[in-house]
């Protein structure tokens, strides 16, 4: 058992977390993921309304008896959402984990202390992560360039963002971006880090609740087969590499605005690829991570071999590492 500040703070036995993912942090796979001993997120406004919300984790605490937490990611919108309403609906569910994403959450971090909701803050930088400690996050996420969703602007890989993150804040922090392996559990640990954030690897997975045709077309990209786009809006998104993605790249680099790429962006277009298997139907989100994940296990499976791997690189690889450099010096 790796137990770390993260693991003692939210309960949980698994330093592993699978963070929120809009269409895809629903019950099913959160309940497997809690199960397994993991946290487990819900994503909050993959819920068309805070009811939807209130309902879906009802049905998760059917599926588990396992602490879970819910995912409120505040992003500019054209019409944004009623936050503070789905914020009501996570608090009066009795829910105490909240993972927070996206711009400012002050009040949102404000209001869910007053609760006793423990908030874990996701950010793509170190400045980010020291004003979300100063504003009273429990724990931060920090997110390194490969990562699928938005990786910033500052373009800065989990190499060094996480140890650079790890020698400034002191209230525990798990990494993010890359991570689907037990290397990766264990290179988080070495860079100062108490865990680590899975979405892409979760994604293809038995109980996540997208198309088979879209978990083979994960298995089969490479750490190539992702795009950037929005690059030139300063919203940069990290996509899976399809037909449309590498459309609105060559778009946005003849100088595209994004009402003239909005059709083949929207939200209900990437929707429908997850329902349909249509990979090429619109924008879904990916890492480059996606060379790393081999198969569709389920989240018990997944959970139980990247953490008795683990233990077993810092037990027999790394002591063993150890051990021959004491035997030569003594000879």
């Amino acid at each position: 058992m790796i137990k770390t500040r993260f693991t003692e703070m939210f309960g949980v036995d698994h330093p592993i977390v699978q963070g929120g993912m809009q269409w895809v942090g629903r019950a099913e796979l959160v309940a497997a993921v809690a199960n397994a001993g993991a946290l487990g997120m819900i994503t909050a406004l993959t819920q068309p309304t805070p009811d939807d919300l209130r309902k879906e984790i009802a049905r998760c605490r059917e599926l588990t008896d396992k602490p879970f937490g819910v995912n409120l990611t505040i992003l500019p919108a054209i019409k944004p959402p009623p936050y503070a309403e789905y914020r009501q609906a996570i608090i009066e569910s009795g829910i105490k984990i909240v993972e927070t994403a996206g711009n400012k959450p002050q009040e949102h971090v404000d209001e869910f202390k007053k609760h006793g909701v423990k908030v874990l803050h996701k950010c793509t930088s170190v400045r980010h992560a020291l004003s979300a400690e100063r504003m009273g996050a429990d724990a931060i996420s920090i997110d390194g360039f490969e990562c699928a969703g938005h990786p910033g602007e500052d373009d800065t890989p989990g190499l060094i963002l996480i140890p650079a993150a790890a020698d400034k804040v002191k209230i525990p922090m798990i990494a993010s971006g890359g991570f689907g392996d037990a290397r990766g559990l264990v290179a988080a640990l070495a860079l100062g880090a108490e865990g680590i954030n899975m979405g892409t690897r979760f994604m293809c997975t038995k109980e996540s609740p997208i198309h088979q045709l879209v978990k083979e077309r994960i298995v089969a990209n490479d750490e190539r087969e992702t795009e950037l786009i929005f690059r030139t809006m300063r919203n940069t998104s990290r996509v899976a590499k399809n037909a449309i993605s590498t459309k609105v790249v060559a778009m946005e680099k003849e100088g595209a605005k994004f009402e003239d790429v909005r059709e083949l962006v929207a939200g209900a277009r990437g929707k429908m690829v997850y329902a349909t298997g249509d990979a090429d139907e619109g924008i879904w989100s990916a890492g480059q991570v996606q060379g790393l994940i081999h198969d569709i296990p389920s989240c018990a499976e997944l959970i139980s071999r990247i953490v008795h791997e683990a233990e077993a690189i810092i037990r027999e690889r790394l002591e063993a590492m150890m051990s021959g450099g004491k035997r030569q010096a003594a000879e």
